[in-house]
């Protein structure tokens, strides 16, 4: 049996996980998302462009948790002035929070494409720049962020071509605030590894930022950079992943002077990546872990939980003698009242 047999069985498989199997329309087996729960249906571009070659759904049933959309948004980082992006947007008729994906130069990886449909499950407005897709970034700045990254100290996200990825993601950030449906005032930033360092930069310039999130960042020049950070921050990381303690280190450093509060999440016994499916260093129980804690953490921003309504009256009782004794009415004051003379008495 092959592996792609085995997994066209699985009851319990999640709808919106991301696996490896056979796409249903291309044929080629390759990392698949699941849309039921009997079938691994479509690869990431049939996704992308909502392609259904069947259902067994009646007319009426709910409408499903979101859409997909690929949009063209307006940048000044391009030559052309515009750059691709997909959208997952919630169906439910309310204005949404929204979160931005910053991708590193790999692109949309399954980690994020992962990270945004539990988002946009949970009523996120999501956004992930098509980084591949857009002219004028490619090898250059992969180079330039690893170079950074692993042998200058830190990735330089103030110059060059890191600034440039920045200035990128500050236009698609700004056209997600001004969506239909959206609440500009519920923004936030997640990214992974590379990613997350460039989050963490866009951080530093939007001051209208309502929460980060960073999974493994990687060093970043100049290292006290949180320093200017407004929102609350929330990073993920393993244990034994020295990359990622370097960039912790920093974040530790700037959160004395920072008026908002640093969360970590630290992992025992994960490698780095351990939020990707299709690398080695993925791990079901401590991926599913991390993102239960992005999830709620940016929930916990961004959909805080109505205010409790005042509690009912409660009318005072009390046993004490002592306080009934001085709720009692005063007695009455004059002449005592004669007693009541027998009936019949002349």
């Amino acid at each position: 049996m092959r592996d792609d047999d085995r997994l066209l069985d699985l009851p319990a498989a999640e709808f919106g996980s991301g696996v490896i199997g056979v796409c249903d329309i291309c044929g080629v087996r390759q990392a698949v998302i699941v849309l039921t729960k009997e079938r691994f249906k479509l690869c990431v571009i049939d996704f992308l462009n909502k392609t259904w070659i069947k259902t067994d759904k009646k007319p009426g049933v709910p409408a499903p948790l979101y859409r997909s959309e690929r949009i063209w948004f307006e940048t000044r980082a391009t030559s052309a002035g515009k750059a691709p992006a997909i959208v997952l947007s919630p169906t439910k008729i309310v204005r949404h929070p929204v979160v931005l994906i910053t991708p590193d130069t790999f692109g949309l990886t399954t980690t994020l494409l992962d990270g945004a449909i539990r988002l946009a499950r949970e009523g996120f407005e999501v956004l992930l720049p098509d980084l591949l897709k857009t002219g004028g970034f490619g090898g250059l700045e992969h180079a330039s962020l690893r170079v950074g990254g692993t042998l200058r100290g830190g990735v330089p996200v103030d110059t060059g071509r890191p600034a440039r990825l920045v200035a990128l993601y500050e236009d698609a950030l700004a056209t997600l605030r001004g969506r239909e449906m959206v609440d500009p005032g519920k923004s936030a930033v997640f990214g992974t590894s590379y990613g997350a360092s460039l989050a963490l930069a866009l951080a530093a310039r939007d001051t209208k930022l309502g929460a980060i999130a960073l999974a493994y960042p990687m060093p970043v020049r100049p290292a006290d950079l949180a320093r200017l950070v407004t929102a609350p921050l929330l990073y993920v990381g393993g244990s034994l992943d020295r990359p990622g303690a370097r960039a912790r280190a920093q974040l530790a450093a700037a959160a004395a002077e920072v008026r908002v509060p640093f969360e970590y999440f630290d992992v025992p016994g994960a490698r780095r990546d351990f939020l990707s499916r299709d690398l080695g260093a993925y791990d079901l129980p401590r991926a599913e872990a991390a993102w239960s804690r992005i999830v709620g953490f940016l929930k916990q921003q961004l959909m805080p939980p109505p205010p409790r309504p005042p509690p009912p009256p409660v009318k005072e009782t009390t046993t004490d003698p002592l306080a009934a004794a001085a709720r009692a009415p005063a007695p009455r004051t004059g002449p005592p009242t004669p007693p009541a003379r027998p009936a019949g008495a002349g």
